[in-house]
C-alpha cells in the first residue's frame, strides 16, 4: 500500500492556467503600474479578462459566481497568485476581502448576502475587518469596544480599533464589539456590518510602518488604519451571525487568512529564488560565475529545502481540509513556519544580489520590509507557538505520546 501524492488532473489544469495568467497578464500589468499607468484602468482591464477566462473568486461556490474550488485546488491557485501583487486582486481573492466573503456566505442572512455580499463578489466594493485594538492586541478577548442595543432597531457602538487593514479603501466594515460582558469569555462579542463612509466610524490615520511605501501602496492594500468609533449607529438587521458569535466567526475567518498569507508567501519566496538564481548564473566575480561557488549553491539549496517543506505542509493541510478533518494544530505550525520561511528566502535572495538586492531596482527590498509583518499578523509567533506547545503537552497527558500533536498521525 502506498501514499498517493498525485494531484488530481483538474487541479493541475487550474494551477497551470493561473500560472500562465500571472506570467502573461499580472506581471506585465505590474510593469505598467510602475511606469505610471492608472491603477483603476489597469486593474479593471485585468479583472475583465480574468472573468472572461473563468478566473474569479476561486473558493466561492459556482452558484455565487466563483470557481467553486475545494481547499486543495484553491491552495494550488493561491501559491501561484502571490508571485504578483496584482495576482489576487485580479481574481478578486485578495485579503481581507476573501475571508470576509466566506464569513458572509456562511453566516449572513439573505438580506445581508444580497446587500453586502453580492457587490463584494462582483468586485464592486471592498470590505475591511475591524477587530484589533491597542488594549487587546493578540488577545482578542481583551477588546473594549462596546455595542449597546437601543430599543429593538439599532445598536450603538463606541470604542477604538487599531490596524484595520484596508479600511481606507473599504466601502464596508465588519466591526467586532462586546455585547454581553457577563457572558462566557468567548461569547461576549458580536460582529456588525457597517456601511462606509459613516461619521461614527472615523479613520484617524493610516499608521506608518516599516514597510516600504509608495504612491500605490495604500491604494493596493489600503494601509492599516487607526479608527475612532463614536456613537456609531448600526441597524439590528446588520448584526452578523447572531449575538455572542463574533469571536468564533472571527477565529474561523482568521484561520483561512493565515493559510492564504502562507500560500502567497510560498509564491513570493519562489519568485525570490528565481530572481536570485537568474542573477548568480549571470554575475561574475574574481573570474568565476557566482553560480559555480559552493557557498552560493548551498544558499540556493537551503532556499529550495524551505520551499519544499512549505509546499508539503500546505498541501497536507489542504488535504485534511478536503476531508473535513481538524487542522487547528497544523494551521498554527504552518503560520509560524511559513512566515519565517519567506523571510529567510527573501533575505538570502537579497544577499545573493549584493547591493542590487538592497536597492529598489528589484522587488526584493520592498518585499523584505513587508514580510516582516507576517510574524505579527493573524496572531504573533508567540501565541501560535504557545498553542502548539500546549497541544503537545495535552496529547502526552492524554495518550502518553506526543505523536498526535507532532505529526505522527499525519492523516
Amino acid at each position: 500500500m502506498s501514499i498517493d501524492f498525485e494531484i488530481p488532473p483538474e487541479a493541475k489544469a487550474v494551477r497551470e492556467k493561473v500560472r500562465q495568467w500571472v506570467n502573461d497578464e499580472c506581471k506585465p500589468a505590474e510593469k505598467r503600474l510602475i511606469e505610471g499607468g492608472d491603477y483603476k484602468t489597469i486593474l479593471g482591464e485585468l479583472r475583465t479578462k480574468a472573468r472572461a477566462q473563468g478566473l474569479w473568486c476561486p473558493f466561492i461556490p459556482k452558484e455565487h459566481g466563483g470557481m467553486g474550488l475545494g481547499p486543495l485546488a484553491n491552495a494550488l491557485v493561491q501559491m501561484e497568485l502571490g508571485e504578483s501583487y496584482l495576482g489576487a486582486l485580479s481574481m478578486n481573492t485578495q485579503g481581507p476581502d476573501d475571508a470576509t466573503m466566506m464569513t458572509l456566505l456562511a453566516h449572513g442572512t439573505e438580506y445581508q448576502k444580497e446587500k453586502f455580499l453580492k457587490p463584494l463578489l462582483n468586485g464592486e466594493k471592498r470590505i475591511c475587518y475591524s477587530m484589533t485594538e491597542k488594549a487587546a492586541g493578540a488577545d482578542a478577548t481583551g477588546m473594549q469596544t462596546r455595542a449597546v442595543k437601543d430599543g429593538n432597531e439599532n445598536y450603538v457602538l463606541n470604542g477604538e480599533k487599531w490596524f484595520s487593514s484596508a479600511a481606507s479603501v473599504a466601502d464596508i466594515a465588519l466591526v467586532m464589539a462586546k455585547t454581553d460582558p457577563d457572558a462566557p469569555r468567548h461569547q461576549q462579542f458580536s460582529t456588525f456590518i457597517v456601511e462606509l463612509p459613516n461619521p461614527g466610524y472615523r479613520i484617524i490615520r493610516d499608521i506608518e510602518t516599516m514597510a516600504a511605501e509608495g504612491p500605490l501602496s495604500h491604494i493596493l492594500g489600503g494601509g492599516h488604519s487607526e479608527i475612532e468609533i463614536k456613537d456609531l449607529v448600526v441597524p439590528a438587521e446588520n448584526l452578523l451571525g447572531g449575538e455572542g458569535n463574533g469571536f468564533n466567526m472571527g477565529q474561523h475567518r482568521l484561520a483561512y487568512g493565515r493559510l492564504r498569507h502562507g500560500m502567497h508567501n510560498v509564491s513570493m519566496a519562489q519568485r525570490a529564488l528565481d530572481l536570485a538564481t537568474a542573477h548568480v548564473t549571470k554575475r561574475t566575480t574574481f573570474g568565476k560565475r557566482l553560480a559555480e561557488r559552493q557557498g552560493v549553491q548551498w544558499m540556493l539549496a537551503d532556499c529550495a529545502s524551505e520551499l519544499y517543506m512549505a509546499r508539503l505542509m500546505l498541501l497536507h493541510i489542504a488535504y485534511k481540509a478536503e476531508k473535513g478533518m481538524d487542522i487547528r494544530q497544523e494551521n498554527s505550525i504552518a503560520k509560524v513556519f511559513l512566515a519565517h520561511m519567506v523571510h529567510k528566502v527573501v533575505d538570502t535572495a537579497i544577499q545573493l544580489h549584493g547591493a542590487l538586492g538592497y536597492s529598489m531596482d528589484t522587488p526584493l527590498a520592498r518585499w523584505y520590509t513587508h514580510i516582516r509583518s507576517q510574524r505579527l499578523v493573524d496572531g504573533p509567533d508567540e501565541v501560535h507557538r504557545w498553542t502548539v506547545g500546549r497541544n503537545v503537552i495535552k496529547a502526552f497527558e492524554r495518550d502518553g505520546t506526543t505523536a498526535a500533536a507532532a505529526g505522527g498521525d499525519l492523516i
